[in-house]
């Protein structure tokens, strides 16, 4: 992507392809605290990082949706450093740990006193006024992302998941983002997605969050049906329906600091800002960003592979992310640990690219142990 720099005034450039003026201008750094909510006992809140330079476009990027999720803040704390020292067009909106409930209890959800009903807070968006406490506490937070041009969510996968970019299904614009990032792979997960509002329906989320093991909606303890009304999706699926392009990114590594994975989405971030044209071509920091690698595409369209018994899985012994595996192939099977009688026999349900697996340990039926997605255009 080049930066072309206007004849009459050498700060004022245009991004190829985005047709807007913008002007470079020290960062100027603010740190605010926006209230999402309120618990009996005290304020939910989170810190709101602000880098302004000169006109430009609206970036939003948040972390830690998930607790556990910790290379997202790190990632994060490595941008500050680099933004704090360069010429910007535009704003830079951060929120370094979304989820400060599950952040705090180290959890991957919220803990089910806080929401029993949607632990699961990238499930709620764009949040209702009126809704359970997380979605009340989206909403809260809603309006800032939506005002921005463009957007990042960071999460953090699994050791056994591959790093990559998930976009929904032809946006092009998201794509860009999800390309400048630099993941080797691009994932396809959703879409295409429709401008408009989903139908209000009665949401219930995944079987595992909101209804018991038979798929009967859970109640409240007074034995209310305890569902609400307000359509509720992913960060990404809700941007994408506001129009906004959005990228969920997947980092490596959840549960601990990465200094490796924390460094590639630092420079992933400033990446997307080059590209939409709020970093110099000959500023210090564009100079040393790394170009992307080349980007693999996946299409998230095979069905997960789910095991149908309890047990211990064992993958096989070819079985590892990121390798190729055709249809019917044996990717693990689960067994007995006292008796070592074989349960099942994991196979892959479609031919492709395994990009996560468990990489052995307890499993329960009905718990996912892989995940395949078809290769597009390799």
């Amino acid at each position: 992507m080049s930066l072309l720099q206007s004849d009459c005034c050498p700060e004022v450039f245009v991004a190829t392809g985005i047709e807007v003026g913008m002007g470079v201008e020290p960062t100027q750094h603010k740190t605010t605290t926006r209230q999402l909510g309120q618990t009996p006992a005290r304020d939910i809140s989170v810190t709101v990082h602000r880098y302004r330079g000169g006109d430009g476009p609206t970036v939003y990027v948040q972390a830690a949706q998930h607790g556990i999720e910790l290379n997202g803040p790190a990632a994060l704390r490595r941008l500050h450093n680099r933004l704090c020292d360069t010429k910007l067009a535009g704003t830079v909106i951060v929120v370094p740990v979304m989820n400060p409930l599950a952040f705090d209890a180290r959890s991957y959800a919220t803990p089910d006193e806080y929401d029993a009903q949607y632990p699961n807070v990238n499930r709620v968006w764009p949040g209702a006024d009126d809704g359970s406490f997380q979605q009340q506490i989206v909403a809260e937070l809603w309006s800032l992302a939506a005002s921005a041009d463009a957007a990042i969510d960071l999460h953090t996968g699994t050791p056994s998941m591959l790093e990559h970019v998930r976009v929904v299904e032809d946006d092009h614009k998201a794509t860009a983002l999800a390309t400048a990032f630099g993941t080797n792979y691009r994932l396809i997960g959703d879409g295409p997605v429709s401008s408009q509002s989903p139908s209000e329906v009665s949401y219930t989320g995944n079987r595992d969050e909101t209804s018991n093991a038979d798929g009967s909606v859970r109640k409240t303890q007074d034995g209310e049906d305890n569902r609400y009304t307000q359509p509720a999706e992913t960060f990404r699926i809700a941007m994408t329906r506001a129009q906004i392009p959005t990228i969920t990114v997947e980092l490596g590594n959840s549960r601990t600091v990465d200094r490796s994975v924390a460094e590639r989405g630092a420079i992933g971030v400033c990446r997307v800002l080059r590209q939409r044209g709020m970093l110099t071509e000959s500023g210090m920091l564009t100079d040393q960003l790394p170009e992307p690698p080349t980007q693999h595409q996946l299409k998230d369209d095979i069905p997960v592979s789910i095991t149908p018994a309890s047990g211990l899985f064992e993958p096989a012994a070819n079985c590892t992310v990121g390798s190729k595996v055709t249809d019917g192939e044996t990717l693990g099977v689960v067994y007995d640990p006292t008796t070592f009688e074989e349960h099942a026999t994991i196979v892959a349900p479609g031919s492709g690219v395994i990009y996560s697996l468990s990489h052995g340990g307890t499993v329960f039926a009905g718990e996912r142990v892989a995940s395949i997605a078809t290769p597009i255009g390799d």
